[in-house]
């Protein structure tokens, strides 16, 4: 009989204990390992991946599913600050990188008016600076030395027949006129008529200012009419050449206002103006060309220098966040919303321009929402190590 007793004792214990252990989880508990919280289960028990002891966990009542609960001690060594969501003045600022070239509107090339062959050539150097006036080339030219001898004889006879018989002075001023198209100046052709003589070697000036960039001719050679002597580049006012993007295209104002700052010159900055926008996109970068005209009076600025162009627009009204509080991802743009005492909530964003550490937000959010603005990240990462997935896993914008 004793026996029975005791039999029956050790068996209800048992059993009491395999009951104790058999604690099921309720409506607002259940079960998860600390080091993966993606792991629930409804009794305790080992973590199926490290083999740690399930720990107790309860659940918010109506909390919302994407949301996170933070403690007091969380929010204050995390930093965590919000801030209410309103509308603001926002500088639209669009900053590219661009190289100096010349203003091809203020490029010229002097070409032989005459063909005849090139006897001396007094500028030789690229880079060289040409005034307007300046001796630029002598030419042996068989046309224009028959040319001046017509006019030469012209004006002979007008001296010994008068202008009785024959207009002389109309033919005089033909004769005249053959030489200037040619190319000579008309002290050129003043000296001409004073002194009677044709010299077989004519000196021909620069019509134009500026840096000679390119010689195309020689000294001995025979140039053709039409034929190039060399290039010109006036520096007075450049061109910074930006590219763009194809995607910040519709963002950009032809008429917005333009500051060209140049990193080899420290802080010196001028204001230039878009000129030209080029209306093909190349097929392989998806890049396009923008150029800025500036002025250059000191001539300090140089074609090749870099430079980078900041395009301003119209300050306009948006909603406006930090640039830290958006958390950015390949296929999204998400923020962190207050929506209770250390209570927070996930919300896809749709991102707009940006302006050194601001970036307005097109969609998404209103005003009066209470945003995180700094400890966006903590947050976002809290939430992972809590759910085991980022909180916009799987959605794209």
């Amino acid at each position: 009989m004793k026996i029975f007793i005791a039999m029956s004792t050790l068996i209800l214990l048992f059993a009491c204990k395999e009951k104790a252990k058999k604690v099921v989880q309720t409506a607002d508990s259940y079960y998860t390992c600390s080091m993966h919280p993606q792991v629930m289960q409804e009794t305790p028990g080992k973590c199926p991946i490290c083999g740690m002891e399930l720990i107790l966990v309860k659940k918010n009542s109506g909390q919302d599913q994407d949301a996170i609960v933070l403690s007091d001690q969380q929010v204050q060594l995390g930093n965590i600050q919000v801030d209410t969501l309103s509308k603001s003045s926002m500088d639209d600022k669009t900053v590219l990188t661009a190289t100096l070239n010349v203003d091809e509107t203020k490029s010229a090339t002097v070409n032989a008016p005459v063909a005849g062959r090139i006897e001396k050539l007094y500028f030789k150097n690229t880079g060289d600076y040409l005034r307007k006036g300046d001796r630029l080339y002598d030419l042996y030219s068989e046309e224009l030395n028959n040319a001046k001898q017509e006019y030469l004889l012209v004006l002979e006879k007008r001296k010994v027949l008068g202008n009785s018989m024959i207009n002389f002075n109309q033919l005089v001023q033909s004769a005249g006129n053959k030489l200037l198209l040619w190319g000579m100046s008309k002290a050129q052709v003043e000296e001409l008529s004073k002194t009677k003589e044709n010299s077989f070697i004519t000196t021909f000036y620069s019509p134009v200012s500026g840096y000679i960039t390119r010689l195309e001719s020689h000294e001995g050679d025979y140039a053709t009419e039409g034929t190039t002597i060399l290039s010109v580049a006036n520096l007075s006012s450049l061109w910074a050449e930006a590219q763009v993007y194809a995607s910040r295209l519709s963002a950009l104002d032809p008429k917005s206002k333009a500051i060209v700052k140049f990193p080899d010159l420290g802080e010196k900055e001028v204001n230039g103006r878009i000129v030209f926008v080029n209306p093909e996109i190349n097929p392989d970068s998806r890049i396009n060309l923008i150029r800025i005209a500036i002025p250059n009076p000191g001539g300090k600025l140089k074609p090749g220098m870099p430079a980078y162009v900041i395009l301003r627009s119209n300050q306009s009204r948006s909603l406006t966040l930090p640039a830290g509080a958006v958390i950015r991802n390949a296929n999204y743009n998400l923020v962190w919303l207050k929506i209770g005492h250390n209570t927070y909530k996930s919300v896809m964003v749709e991102t707009g321009h940006e302006n050194g550490d601001r970036v307005e937000i097109k969609s998404g959010l209103k005003p009066g929402d209470i945003v995180v603005t700094s400890g966006a990240y903590l947050v976002n990462s809290e939430y992972i190590f809590k759910h085991g997935a980022n909180p916009m896993g799987g959605m794209k914008m």
